[in-house]
């Protein structure tokens, strides 16, 4: 058995004086943070879910989570994905509002290394009644850029038959294709926010964006738009009859343990405000 098989993830997680748990891995704590997803319902946006990311801190201070990634070696990247996965789980419950999907990452390159993709999603599956969740609430974001077809159907057909759904994230980047989407038949699709952005720039954006928010509707995945940061995107967004809303403009992501506001987003505040931040966390 290799080293890293060997690994225990259990033995890197720890509880704070709350109950809130926590990562460490070499000089880094990690922890999980929340960002509310919306759907729209009248002239409001209602919290449908939520994503989970990692938050890292060293020293007291946070950083940027590309700084934490890059610095793993690449002997332990399925390990630390395996924890950071785990987290989200184990602290779900903390956020204090029942109804939410939770949304989380999944790249099948680094998981699939030396072959255990299959094997970690049997083991994420079999552990979720302990942290109170169903396979239904789950929504797996394949980050598959780069990956072969043969792993990603493999994959998606492992999480379909547990109950897990599917999103296929970062559409518009160039590997997230309508081949992509033809093969894998995803529940939702996840329009990159930065190429959304510059989208949005042009002035007959919303002229052009529907037809594919119909075209994806056309082939039954639900279209989730993130990145919304200005009245303008979100303006676009709705426009073009997204079902999903994920920015700043709504939500900034927060750690777990946050108190969680549940009222409703009036779209024409939002619609009639600049690019402040909305707090959805007290």
């Amino acid at each position: 058995m290799r080293p890293e098989q060997r690994r225990n993830v259990g033995d890197a997680i720890f509880a704070d004086e709350v109950g809130i748990e926590y990562g460490v891995h070499d000089e880094f704590r990690l922890r999980s943070a929340y960002q509310p997803i919306f759907a729209p319902r009248g002239r409001f946006l209602h919290a449908v879910a939520v994503e989970a990311l990692i938050e890292p801190h060293r020293a007291g201070r946070p950083v940027a989570p590309k700084v934490f990634f890059e610095s793993v070696a690449a002997s332990d990247r399925l390990f630390v994905e395996t924890m950071c996965r785990a987290l989200h789980l184990r602290n779900f419950r903390n956020i204090g509002v029942d109804g939410l999907d939770l949304f989380f990452n999944y790249n099948p390159l680094i998981n699939d290394h030396r072959g255990r993709a299959l094997a970690e999603i049997r083991l994420m599956t079999r552990d979720l009644g302990e942290f109170g969740l169903a396979p239904g609430m789950l929504v797996c974001e394949i980050t598959e850029q780069a990956a072969d077809d043969a792993l990603l159907t493999r994959l998606v057909r492992e999480m379909r038959r547990d109950g897990i759904r599917i999103a296929i994230d970062d559409f518009g980047t160039g590997h997230s294709t309508a081949e992509r989407v033809s093969l894998l038949h995803p529940d939702i699709v996840k329009i990159d926010g930065t190429w959304f952005a510059e989208f949005c720039r042009h002035a007959a954006a919303e002229r052009f964006f529907r037809p594919l928010v119909s075209a994806l509707h056309d082939r039954g995945a639900k279209v989730l738009v993130e990145g919304i940061e200005q009245p303008t995107h979100l303006r676009v967004a709705l426009e073009g009859g997204v079902d999903l809303l994920q920015g700043f403009l709504l939500a900034r992501p927060a750690l777990a343990g946050t108190i969680f506001d549940e009222e409703p987003l009036a779209i024409d505040t939002l619609l009639g405000r600049d690019s402040k931040v909305v707090p959805l966390f007290g």
